[in-house]
């Protein structure tokens, strides 16, 4: 599904609609050294970006994120942007990943 939805958002127009909420996410596992890609639904507050993991309990991707963070990329209008992302779980145990891109446009 990932790969499908990933495809749909380079497709010209259908990329267009779909991306104003959607990014594909790039980074380097901290254990296996691996690198992954996957699309996630954002939002923009200020110069960050924030995506806001659904079922974080289901998911691991957002745990290479805790603490200090780590290096991201997002795919953002055809082109990769560097950044640094930090996993934040709230009290009501929500998960939040904020990025900031490296030149914060």
């Amino acid at each position: 599904m990932n790969a499908g939805v990933a495809g749909m958002l380079d497709a010209p127009v259908l990329g267009r609609l779909l991306g104003r909420g959607f990014v594909v996410i790039t980074y380097v596992g901290r254990r296996s050294g691996r690198t992954f890609s996957t699309p996630v639904n954002y939002w923009r507050k200020a110069d960050e970006f924030v995506i806001g993991v659904a079922l974080p309990d289901r998911k691991t991707w957002w745990r290479n994120f805790l603490g200090e963070g780590g290096p991201i990329t997002l795919h953002l209008n055809g082109a990769d942007r560097p950044g640094h992302a930090v996993a934040r779980r709230d009290e009501r145990g929500r998960v939040f990943v904020t990025v900031r891109l490296d030149d914060a446009s």
